[in-house]
């Protein structure tokens, strides 16, 4: 019986530190995603940007979006991450369009899903249950 409790205590004990690490990491990537949504949201209500360099941010960030989604995957649902990434797609093709008010509501739409995923991978009473 002291077995028992000793190789359970030690599970949920390793299970409540893998999730720690993985939520930290989950918001560590979101946050670095959203920064960079942040600023070229900011970059692009500037009418005196060209094309070009609003497209090399585009690239920035799908090349950051693929970098952090790699290692979120293990963990989160691939759906979620598709989400994310139709609306960084939708944002570049708008962009290449110069359609920037669709353009704004892709990154507001992008933030707002990352920002489910950084709820729903939390560790709280809600998600336990």
């Amino acid at each position: 019986m002291y077995k028992e409790i000793i190789i359970t205590t030690v599970i949920i004990i390793l299970i409540i530190i893998g999730n720690i690490i993985i939520q930290n990491n989950t918001n560590k990537s979101a946050e670095a995603i959203i920064k960079e949504l942040n600023i070229f949201k900011q970059n692009i209500t500037k009418s005196n940007l060209k094309k070009e360099e609003n497209i090399n941010s585009i690239e920035k960030i799908m090349s950051l979006w693929k970098q952090k989604s790699e290692k979120m995957a293990y963990y989160i649902e691939h759906d979620e991450l598709e989400k994310v990434e139709t609306e960084i797609t939708k944002l570049k093709a708008n962009i290449e369009a110069e359609e920037y008010s669709f353009a704004i509501e892709n990154i507001d739409t992008s933030i707002f899903i990352i920002e489910h995923i950084k709820d729903k991978t939390a560790l709280k009473i809600v998600n336990i249950f």
